[in-house]
């Protein structure tokens, strides 16, 4: 007898059946995701959450070549007048439609806080919405690398955001996270720092071309992606052995063996370009407000023993002293001959010596919970101290260091002297959009750096008639970053990933993506 009962079980059973049915990745990425805000923040792991969620006007495909997106575009014969026209079809998370002054908010948001959006502003004439479809950006002078700029896959990718929601302050985070990219996020399953949660998007219409690198079609085959927190990542290869997750995007090198003669894990290398790690010290307050303690520390470190800590075997990591990256056109180790060599702990000393070092405490942030910075701030604290630094090593998860790097502060009141990143070589390669040669104090990426020098080498390079006076202008760059101690380069590496062969059609990208990937059973 069909009676409420069975009705209520025969509901239940449909119920079940539909949430079985439902295909969720589960990925544990390199870090938690606390910071939600793309623009405020360089952390991949917020630049990565941007990518499931918003969308950018143009991207770059695998032979880093700028292709149309959100929009469309042409360019005026005397390079000075770019016009993008929006795609049919684009439309918020929200259901308002996209339009062009959305994306003129945001470009202008976006422009006051990245390296090379801050160039590009400084020769924009106008940048206006013409109609609903169109971005009209006028330049007071030709901009050779303007399409390469913005179609960057990082630092800061110009994401696309509501004007409402771009017309907060470039200092100050946004606080409603509505994009119009493949991915909804489920804020209200959100857990900062532990787990985010992200739906297919159906409303989102993917470009026809294939999908390759940032560019392409971003075809959802999948209804969820959640990304959960594992810092330990012993704890992370046990879930993936054990099926309760699928993927890791940072493999410890040492623990890859646990996992070789599994036939239901893939572990490979994905990045195919490598990361530059380096040290990034504080301009505004001692020690290290002085050029000489500078070269001091650049003179403390050598970079082998950093990558042996940190990677461990010799094949996923090259001793690299150039700032633009190795294997890049524009490779140059000019002034690292202690960081590749044997270091010069006693011309550290002399210098901090002459200096008249007193022995300011060097507040060194160290992050707990990710495989590709924990190592580097205990070998590196300990090189400063041998030079003669004093050094507090400050232990904290990456969330908390990428929030309180952000401070001015004195390093006593809640500030910092020094810190350790990594950067897509991709990110570093060109010198106009590497954050580290940004000198414009506070405009400037952390560390805040009040530098004309750079900025007058990065106007010389954008200038250069040709490749060959960019290598130049670009041995120069070098050669002043080191001097000046913009930043400490500690070497490349690669960390591969690990994927459960449930999981297919990853995209080979610099940056990990979750379009144009399937899930089987």
């Amino acid at each position: 007898m069909f009676n409420r009962v069975t009705a209520t079980l025969l509901a239940s059973t449909m119920l079940t059946g539909a949430a079985f049915a439902e295909t969720t990745i589960t990925a544990v990425m390199h870090s938690g995701l606390r910071v939600l805000d793309p623009i405020i923040t360089t952390a991949h792991i917020s630049r990565n959450h941007a990518y499931m969620i918003y969308d950018v006007l143009i991207a770059q495909d695998s032979e880093f070549q700028p292709q149309p997106q959100m929009a469309d575009w042409t360019i005026s014969d005397d390079g000075l007048t770019y016009v993008f026209t929006l795609r049919e079809g684009l439309v918020f998370h929200d259901g308002a439609p996209v339009t062009a002054t959305d994306a003129v908010a945001s470009l202008n948001r976006w422009g006051e806080r990245d390296a090379g959006g801050q160039v590009i502003m400084d020769r924009t004439e106008s940048l206006e919405a013409t109609d609903d479809r169109t971005i009209t950006w006028t330049l007071t002078e030709a901009f050779v690398p303007m399409l390469d700029v913005l179609s960057k896959q990082s630092a800061l990718p110009p994401f696309i955001m509501p004007a409402r929601v771009a017309e907060t302050p470039s200092d100050t985070a946004i606080t409603e996270y509505v994009g119009s990219g493949p991915f909804r996020f489920v804020e209200a399953e959100f857990q900062p720092g532990l787990k985010v949660v992200y739906e297919k998007f159906d409303d989102y219409v993917p470009r026809d071309e294939p999908a390759d690198w940032m560019a392409g079609g971003k075809v959802v085959n999948v209804d969820r992606v959640e990304w959960v927190n594992m810092p330990d990542v012993q704890t992370a290869v046990n879930a993936l052995s054990g099926g309760e997750i699928d993927y890791i995007e940072a493999m410890q090198v040492d623990l890859i063996p646990l996992l070789e003669g599994d036939p239901n894990i893939v572990v490979e290398t994905r990045e195919p370009t490598g990361m530059q790690t380096m040290t990034r010290m504080n301009f505004l307050h001692p020690p290290f407000d002085n050029v000489q303690v500078r070269q001091a520390a650049i003179k403390a470190i050598t970079q082998e023993p950093v990558l042996a800590a940190m990677v461990g075997n010799p094949e996923y990591y090259s001793v690299c002293g150039a700032i633009l990256g190795c294997g890049t056109p524009l490779e140059n180790a000019t002034g690292t001959e202690t960081l590749t060599g044997g270091g010069g702990a006693d011309e550290a000393r002399a210098l901090l010596e002459e200096a008249g070092y007193d022995g300011t405490p060097v507040v060194l942030m160290a992050p707990t919970d990710m495989v590709a910075l924990a190592t580097q701030p205990v070998v590196i604290s300990q090189m400063l101290r041998e030079a003669g630094f004093q050094v507090e090593l400050q232990p904290m998860d990456w969330q908390t260091l990428v929030t309180r790097r952000a401070s001015q502060a004195a390093p006593a009141e809640g500030g910092w002297n020094i810190f350790i990143t990594n950067w897509m070589v991709p990110e570093i390669s060109n010198p106009i959009s590497n954050p580290m040669l940004n000198g414009r104090g506070d405009d400037a990426w952390f560390g805040w750096p009040t530098d004309e020098t750079i900025e007058a080498l990065k106007e010389e390079f954008i200038d250069a008639p040709d490749a060959d006076a960019q290598v130049a202008v670009a041995e120069e760059i070098q050669a002043h970053a080191l001097e000046n101690g913009l930043l400490i380069p500690l070497g490349q590496y690669t960390l591969p990933q690990a994927r459960r062969t449930t999981i297919t059609d990853m995209i080979n990208s610099p940056v990990p993506v979750f379009w144009g990937v399937q899930k089987s059973e």
